[in-house]
């Protein structure tokens, strides 16, 4: 995914989600939006009109959210809360690219902003790595396994899938791995299907499925090493010398 943007609209980040111009992660206790520019310059109008009229209308089996659906709202730019927003602008390219669809797998890691109260699992400022299927008659289960291959390669096998609401995805699933040290359950992602309702305006055939996972960087990355503060991990705390000596990268065979 071409994930070097970091400033987005709001129209990428959420409208084409499928996410209603009234959720709460849509306020600025949320997310941070920037004052200057404030609104991007433009959006495909056609996708716009259609992603307007799923909001306002339904299609799709679904009936919307039947609220009027605002244009500078759409258009606010923001720093993105998490790197779908490329992936939906992938998946819109995907649809509409000549010859048409044809299966693809997405992956990125890239930084991501949320407007959150820091502590030792949660900051400002951190690392989403992101991963998409698209193709013909997706299941959950393709998801789940999915999920599970990639946490063992890492060497984390203690998972739990909690079903969940996300706008964008039905059904939806967070990820949960136990933590050793701190002894308990740590969220370190979000997963599901896109919804037909985020499908539908950007022209997919009806039997592609798209599944899709976000999971934090960083707190996968707690568990392994057993790190108990993720500022000890990412941020201004961060001790240098422990970072200089760290290894590039780390090898580990996996059965």
């Amino acid at each position: 995914l071409p994930t070097d943007k970091w400033v987005e609209s709001s129209f990428w980040n959420f409208d084409s989600l499928f996410q209603p111009q009234s959720h709460p992660a849509r306020d600025a206790h949320d997310t941070f939006f920037i004052k200057e520019p404030a609104s991007t310059v433009s959006v495909p109008e056609e996708y716009y009109e259609r992603v307007r009229e799923m909001h306002e209308k339904g299609g799709a089996g679904s009936i919307g959210y039947r609220y009027d659906f605002k244009r500078e709202e759409a258009f606010k730019n923001l720093l993105r809360t998490h790197t779908t927003a490329i992936s939906s602008q992938m998946l819109y390219k995907l649809a509409n690219q000549e010859g048409g669809f044809t299966p693809q797998r997405y992956f990125s890691i890239d930084r991501v902003f949320r407007n959150e109260t820091m502590d030792a699992t949660h900051l400002c400022e951190f690392h989403q790595v992101e991963g998409l299927v698209a193709d013909y008659d997706l299941s959950l289960g393709d998801l789940i396994g999915t999920i599970e291959t990639f946490f063992k390669k890492i060497g984390i096998e203690r998972l739990r899938f909690k079903p969940a609401f996300n706008p964008y995805t039905e059904p939806s699933m967070e990820i949960f791995g136990y933590h050793p040290d701190l002894k308990k359950w740590t969220e370190i992602g979000n997963s599901g299907m896109f919804r037909p309702e985020m499908l539908a305006p950007m022209g997919l055939p009806e039997n592609v499925r798209v599944i899709a996972w976000g999971l934090s960087l960083e707190r996968p990355t707690m568990i392994k090493y057993r790190i108990k503060n993720i500022r000890d991990l990412f941020g201004h705390k961060v001790d240098m010398a422990r970072t200089r000596t760290a290894p590039i990268c780390r090898f580990q065979e996996v059965e």
